[in-house]
């Protein structure tokens, strides 16, 4: 991933942050890819390009810091007691955040942005998810591997989100836990 930028928490860096992130979400859910360019984005967000260059370098970079941004923290780790409780509730949330289009349209985009967009968008999801089942083991339940988990839960649900046109619900979301559960 790239450097960390230093920023100041507040001030006008922090309102060219906002207006950038808020162009690429409004422009990768308007049009094709292609249309997502940095002068676009700078056009849109009411910048100079050399402000969008100088500060991400890339439209990779640049989709990999809004992705970073807005995949992260927005779906809350229940703890409903087990970990069958705690993945049905957290699965159907997932489900819930991968079905809206400007979510989608964003993951798409830094999915096509190359590998570092890739993980920017499930980065969030695999430390949920590792930490659900470091949970139950700290209950002593018994819990599987975090890669299988990965594989069973995740990797189902977001390859309907990003490849097919069928959308998963909450309900076929959290049948994928019983699935992981049945062998665990």
């Amino acid at each position: 991933m790239s450097e960390a930028v230093q920023t100041r928490p507040g001030g006008r860096s922090a309102r060219v942050r906002a207006a950038v992130h808020r162009a690429v979400e409004e422009l990768a859910g308007a049009g094709p890819a292609e249309a997502l360019t940095i002068p676009a984005v700078a056009a849109r967000a009411g910048v100079h390009p050399t402000t969008v260059y100088r500060r991400w370098g890339s439209v990779a970079q640049l989709l990999a810091d809004v992705a970073t941004s807005r995949f992260s923290g927005d779906v809350v780790v229940p703890d409903t007691g087990s970990l069958a409780g705690d993945l049905e509730r957290w699965m159907g949330d997932v489900a819930t955040d991968l079905a809206d289009p400007d979510v989608l349209a964003l993951m798409r985009a830094a999915i096509g942005s190359g590998p570092e967009g890739g993980c920017a968008c499930t980065a969030d999801r695999h430390e949920q998810l590792g930490a659900i089942i470091e949970r139950e083991r700290a209950r002593g339940g018994g819990v599987p591997q975090l890669e299988r988990a990965v594989d069973t839960l995740l990797g189902p649900l977001y390859y309907r989100a990003v490849f097919s046109d069928r959308p998963a619900s909450g309900d076929w979301a959290r049948g994928l836990v019983a699935t992981l559960l049945a062998d665990t």
